[in-house]
């Protein structure tokens, strides 16, 4: 599975507040969510997000609550993947759980800038430039184990179950 889009570049520590302001938990509705996506962090970034485009952040990405509103707004936002140094364990888990492809990669994150245009590779773990910018750079994330990435094209841990009861 390939994913290509733009990069949307965030710092540290960015916390679920940041990614899903808690004056919007009162809706679990994904499209609603969508809406107001990274709104205190970046204001426009809902209006600017199109399909398939990826946040690229740093440290400790997700920290903060343990709502899986932000997860679920980021991926109806139309982001693709999220790329960090590093992730908060629940926002991790949550991520995964929702069908959200997220992937540590150090290197990628500090590399990588906002407007670049990438492709990643989810099987192999890779992203890279892509489009005029291509370089043929390529810099390695931590990968899923077969069954999570079976997760994640599943849509989530909820349908990758109902699948796996029809076997």
């Amino acid at each position: 599975m390939k994913l290509k889009g733009r990069v949307f570049k965030f710092g540290d520590d960015i916390d679920t507040d940041g990614i899903i302001p808690a004056r919007y938990l009162n809706t679990s509705d994904p499209e609603e969510l969508a809406k107001h996506c990274m709104e205190d962090v970046a204001p426009d970034f809902a209006k600017k997000i199109k399909q398939g485009d990826m946040i690229i952040a740093g440290e400790n990405f997700g920290c903060g609550s343990s709502r899986e509103h932000a997860p679920i707004a980021i991926k109806a936002a139309g982001v693709s993947c999220v790329i960090a140094k590093s992730f908060a364990r629940i926002f991790y888990r949550n991520a995964i759980n929702i069908g959200l492809p997220i992937f540590a990669g150090r290197e990628a994150a500090e590399a990588l800038k906002q407007g670049d245009r990438v492709e990643v590779n989810v099987d192999r773990g890779e992203v890279a430039m892509s489009g005029k910018a291509k370089t043929g750079k390529v810099y390695i994330l931590e990968n899923f184990p077969g069954f999570i990435r079976e997760i994640i094209k599943s849509g989530g841990l909820m349908r990758y179950a109902k699948k796996r009861k029809k076997t």
